[in-house]
């Protein structure tokens, strides 16, 4: 075939948009929310008070201190290393929180400091014995599992648990906080408003340049789309509680960690990295410092989601964090489609990992099904994920 008759990569000859991202392995997030719906729609089936308003608030509530994690897991992956120590850090610093705050005295605000910039720390060193002695990450951030865990236990002391007052505002942030729907309603407006500008600006650079770009009428639909797909949750959760504070804080950690990595130069470094560590330097990278702000940055935000947790239970004890959470956030991530395989993933790995981590525990509950089938489904569902992402890179074919 001629270079003048080829036909695009993606068009129908090559077997359509879908099976053309499938052949190049940039499935992205398609079948992760296929998966999720799939999994919703069996669990509602089963039980009708699965997609029930208050179970949906109670959802998005539960599933804030793991996305978090799990967030800090995503930048670490993307970068091609991976932490194992995050469980641990999340406990240790739900500890120091519980105990610089209730057994210290110290100011609140100052605890929540301190937890995280604890967790900033234990980054920091792990990044530099990884990133600078260029010891494995595997055994680095393990040893750091270790450490953090007897750390934990020293913190707690012989008390064992440490009970946070209800009154406290972090706690009544956590637990009964809630968006006024007029208040989150403007909040999808703003968002839409800023995506249009984002677009319109975008298309006019590219038709400056003489770039091919996208129709007005496109942009515009697109942009109602987002706008339906936003306000719609915002009214059936407000048919209960309305949206939880903290799930908006989930959000905008999300967001501001999606438009790091994909619109700064930063964020193409550390897919770059990812990808090829050696193609990286040879391209004049700072391998190892892009290496340590990605695990500087998840042991902070696996410290802050032992904060949330805290404040969501209202307590802090030894079974904080621990290798259960730090298990859960590693699938959570792979399963939201970041690759373990390094240099492919988005910030929105972490939401709809956590979604389906929390979903299929939240059915299971419902059904009143023990915490062993939780594993075993949770366990299919990661290995289903990891052939997805494997099968996918097989099959990916250079484009022409």
């Amino acid at each position: 075939m001629s270079a003048a008759t080829e036909a695009p990569v993606g068009s129908w000859r090559h077997g359509g948009p879908a099976l053309g991202s499938w052949r190049r392995g940039e499935l992205g997030s398609r079948p992760v929310i296929g998966g999720l719906l799939v999994l919703w729609l069996v669990f509602q089936a089963i039980n009708p008070t699965f997609l029930s308003p208050d179970n949906l608030v109670n959802l998005s509530m539960q599933l804030v201190a793991l996305g978090v994690t799990t967030l800090g897991v995503v930048l670490v992956l993307v970068a091609g290393e991976i932490d194992l120590s995050v469980g641990a850090v999340n406990g240790l610093a739900s500890a120091v929180l519980a105990v610089t705050f209730v057994q210290q005295g110290w100011p609140l605000w100052v605890a929540v400091l301190v937890a995280v910039l604890v967790g900033c720390a234990i980054g920091l060193v792990h990044g530099a014995l990884s990133a600078r002695l260029g010891l494995p990450s595997f055994v680095v951030t393990l040893a750091g599992l270790l450490v953090a865990l007897g750390l934990q236990i020293q913190v707690l002391g012989s008390t064992g648990t440490v009970n946070l007052a209800y009154e406290s505002w972090l706690v009544r942030f956590a637990q009964q906080t809630f968006l006024d729907p007029l208040v989150a309603y403007l909040v999808v407006v703003v968002v839409v408003a800023v995506h249009v500008g984002g677009r319109l600006v975008e298309r006019r650079r590219r038709l400056a340049a003489e770039l091919p770009a996208a129709a007005l009428s496109t942009v515009l639909l697109r942009s109602l789309g987002l706008g339906v797909l936003l306000a719609a949750p915002v009214w059936y959760l407000s048919l209960d509680r309305g949206v939880a504070a903290t799930f908006v804080l989930l959000l905008v950690l999300v967001t501001v960690a999606h438009l790091l990595l994909r619109r700064t130069r930063w964020g193409r470094g550390v897919h770059a990295v990812g990808s090829s560590a050696y193609s990286a330097r040879r391209a004049g990278l700072p391998v190892g410092i892009l290496r340590l702000s990605c695990f500087v940055a998840g042991s902070g935000l696996a410290a802050l989601g032992g904060v949330l947790a805290t404040a969501r239970l209202a307590a802090a004890n030894q079974g904080s964090g621990g290798s259960e959470l730090m298990l859960t956030a590693i699938a959570a991530a792979v399963i939201g489609g970041t690759s373990l395989f390094g240099g492919r993933g988005t910030a929105w790995s972490a939401v709809l990992g956590a979604l389906v981590i929390q979903s299929i525990s939240s059915g299971l509950i419902l059904l009143d099904v023990g915490t062993s089938a939780r594993y075993v489904v949770t366990g299919v569902v990661l290995v289903l994920a990891i052939a997805v992402d494997a099968v996918g890179r097989r099959s990916a074919t250079p484009v022409r």
